[in-house]
């Protein structure tokens, strides 16, 4: 098994079981617009297609499960992408 395999289990791992014991509450930028009363003035620069860790339109926690795994391995595809990129700019170099 190749390091970057583990690497992607764990991931997955993280992304699709340990992500279900996240705490609810609001990280600490969040929190503190919250306590000051700027939360409301909050504007998205561009659009999630995973708002807020859970996939719309299922409200159960298994959403934030199935977010997490396709998060991991949209990001998985983009790094596999820019470093199939890079290598075949160094393998015309040479």
């Amino acid at each position: 098994m190749k390091w970057w395999h583990v690497g992607l289990l764990i991931s997955l791992f993280i992304g699709g079981f340990l992500s279900l014991f996240a705490s609810p509450l609001p990280d600490g930028l969040e929190r503190v617009a919250e306590d000051f009363g700027f939360i409301e003035l909050e504007q998205s620069v561009i659009t999630s297609p995973l708002p807020d860790y859970s996939l719309p339109g299922i409200d159960s926690p298994i959403s934030g499960s199935i977010a997490g795994i396709v998060g991991v391995l949209l990001m998985f595809g983009v790094a596999w992408g820019v470093a199939n990129i890079l290598k075949g700019r160094n393998e015309h170099r040479k």
